[in-house]
């Protein structure tokens, strides 16, 4: 095992957890709290580790396995240049792997799981989801092993940035001055656990948000419009079993409806809410329509005017 990937499981899960649980209990004693969500992301966590120590393979392993067999040359992390292009090459293949977790349907079904809570708090962090390895997550980081870039230390580097974003799920925490748009910030992730159409599909960075500010998907929070987390439609539900597959269930209805080639690749890699006759629920199309309502209603309002 790897000394950071030892790092990660002996000592930042259990700190991690101790940390959800310490905030639980003060939380608890303020106002009311989902004991029931803590334990499924508990089990969460636990099955998590349990499937990345057991499951040796991911449906990206050829992809990665290529990438390393044809790197282009091996890279010494031997000096600050060289940690410095390992983060930054980092946090641009994660912030299109986080982008596609929620533009493309079939690494969504994954990730739903994470923004499955009704309530934003430091537990969300460890709700991530077990079909990582089997829904490809590793594809995204395979061109950073192509350069030259040992695959564990890719990985190990991925985990650390998992490990930044876990206090950033605390929604006590206030906005951070100037940081704000740079930093990936508790006042920036609020935004991105939000079910608001405002707020939908924006801040997708690891550590920081400059990619997302170089690919406009950058949204601040807004004082005027308080967050409401969760999904769209909202998941009701504390059964472990039903939070890691429902949207992998869903999926699945969708693909034995489909009748034709082009419904079937739509529903693995379009948008979430996706339909084939174009009346979805897409984030595009359900913005669409709000924007449609004051033109309807101006045209109504003045052909009654005239009538």
């Amino acid at each position: 095992m790897h000394p950071i990937d030892k790092f990660l499981l002996m000592y930042a899960a259990p700190a991690v957890l101790a940390c959800a649980l310490i905030e639980a209990f003060v939380l608890s004693r303020k106002r009311s709290y989902d004991w029931g969500a803590f334990g499924v992301s508990t089990l969460d966590m636990v099955l998590r580790i349990a499937a990345n120590i057991f499951i040796p393979f991911s449906i990206a392993t050829f992809a990665v396995r290529w990438a390393y067999l044809h790197r282009l040359s091996p890279v010494a992390l031997d000096g600050p240049l060289a940690i410095l292009a390992l983060f930054i090459g980092q946090e641009f293949c994660y912030y299109w792997f986080h982008r596609a977790a929620h533009r493309v349907r079939w690494f969504w079904c994954n990730h739903a799981v994470h923004h499955s809570p009704n309530e934003l708090n430091l537990s969300t962090a460890i709700r991530i989801g077990f079909a990582g390895k089997l829904s490809g997550v590793s594809l995204f980081f395979a061109p950073l092993i192509w350069l030259g870039f040992d695959p564990r230390i890719v990985f190990a580097t991925l985990s650390l940035n998992l490990l930044y974003q876990f206090w950033i799920h605390a929604t006590w925490i206030p906005k951070l001055g100037w940081l704000e748009g740079i930093l990936n910030t508790p006042s920036a992730h609020r935004v991105h656990h939000a079910s608001n159409l405002d707020y939908l599909d924006a801040n997708y960075g690891g550590v920081l948000l400059i990619f997302d500010r170089m690919f406009g998907t950058y949204v601040p929070e807004q004082d005027r419009q308080p967050c409401i987390y969760g999904l769209v439609h909202p998941l009701r539900t504390n059964n472990l079993l039903k939070v890691e597959f429902f949207e992998w269930m869903a999926l699945a209805r969708d693909l034995r409806g489909a009748r034709s080639l082009r419904a079937v690749l739509g529903h693995l890699f379009m948008p979430p809410g996706w339909s084939p006759d174009g009346a979805g629920t897409t984030t595009a199309e359900l913005r669409a329509r709000r924007d449609a309502q004051p033109r309807t209603k101006a045209r109504t309002e003045n052909q009654a005017e005239h009538a």
